[in-house]
């Protein structure tokens, strides 16, 4: 069963350290995107999906009816996750959402400082994401993340901290943790290296302290509440992607749709095809591809499942790089090939073998 992924990639204000396909200035194009993204949904058979995401972007910043729409289209699936981000979202906003068939929220954070929000451009206090969270809460909702980042600009490791206890306290049952990559150099007064990683390795022994388990590098969940639409990706499992910029994997073959809004309106309006094709994949770029994406998961890759999916040896075909790995402390082989606590900090050089 294949998931869907959803992309609304409009913003009240980009943040500054955003490098996703997103926009803080094309309200004059949401009518014409919603319907050529309806139109887009509409040229495939979906007969029953797994899970859908709608991300951005700020989906929570466009008219509710529209989401509304949108999931009108598509059968129901098990988890239906929305991202929103504080300022963005109302309480009628919500129950509709929930009416819609959403039952997972994911909200932006990022940081629990008000001084660093303003200065990473976020558009919301501490005071304003904390009713949002309590919105969402009171709208009913069971299943809710929180993105958290470290690495940040005159983000101590003591100031960190804070931020962690400071969501320990709201009791999230999701909780993503990434730190922060730099696509120019308007940041300063960054975390060294070092206090990057202190930072990572707080995080992971402070939430496993509290309960919550550990399951893929930047990821942590109260039992059962693991994002089951991100495990379809680090899975290898067939998804659609709508929208502009929106990826998908289907039958072997990965696309990635035209990213400028406007282009993509036109196009779908043209009755040309939106999706370009990025890769085809051959057993071996296939095997490959999930070594590295199932090295995420912190339980890693099942030797014998692994082995069936693929009918081969995994520890034969891989042997000089496994041993490579293990040797320098980077992987464990045991039922399981999974990273050690070294490796989780090196994890690029683990995926580097498999690429």
């Amino acid at each position: 069963m294949k998931s869907a992924y959803i992309h609304i990639p409009f913003c009240k204000k980009k943040c500054l350290y955003c490098d996703f396909n997103s926009f803080d200035n094309k309200n004059e194009l949401i009518d014409n995107y919603i319907d050529a993204l309806v139109k887009e949904i509409n040229s495939y058979d979906i007969k029953d999906l797994y899970t859908i995401y709608i991300g951005g972007g700020t989906p929570s910043y466009i008219d509710e009816k529209h989401i509304s729409k949108i999931l009108s289209l598509l059968p129901t699936a098990e988890e239906i996750t929305i991202e929103i981000n504080p300022g963005t979202i109302t309480y009628e906003k919500l129950l509709e959402y929930k009416k819609a068939g959403i039952n997972r929220v994911s909200i932006g954070l990022q940081v629990a400082d008000d001084n660093i929000l303003k200065i990473i451009g976020r558009i919301h206090t501490l005071s304003e994401f904390e009713d949002a969270y309590n919105l969402v809460r009171k709208a009913g909702f069971k299943n809710i993340n929180v993105d958290l980042m470290f690495g940040l600009p005159t983000q101590t490791l003591e100031n960190f901290k804070q931020s962690v206890e400071y969501l320990i306290n709201l009791n999230p049952e999701h909780i993503s943790a990434y730190s922060l990559i730099l696509h120019n150099d308007i940041f300063k007064d960054l975390p060294s290296d070092e206090e990057e990683r202190d930072m990572y390795h707080y995080l992971i022994k402070r939430l496993k302290e509290v309960g919550y388990i550990h399951y893929e590098i930047s990821n942590f969940a109260k039992e059962g509440y693991e994002s089951k639409h991100n495990i379809t990706y680090w899975k290898q499992q067939e998804y659609y992607g709508f929208g502009a910029g929106a990826s998908s994997y289907l039958d072997g073959k990965r696309y990635t749709n035209v990213a400028d809004i406007k282009k993509y309106i036109d196009l779908i309006n043209g009755k040309e095809d939106v999706k370009i094709l990025e890769e085809v994949q051959n057993d071996e770029i296939k095997i490959n591809e999930y070594m590295m994406l199932g090295l995420r998961l912190v339980d890693g890759i099942n030797i014998e499942e692994t082995n069936e999916k693929f009918n081969l040896n995994i520890l034969e075909k891989y042997n000089d790089k496994l041993k490579k790995l293990e040797n320098i402390g980077l992987i464990k082989i045991d039922s399981n090939i999974y990273l050690t606590e070294k490796g989780l900090d090196l994890a690029n050089i683990v995926w580097e073998e498999f690429v």
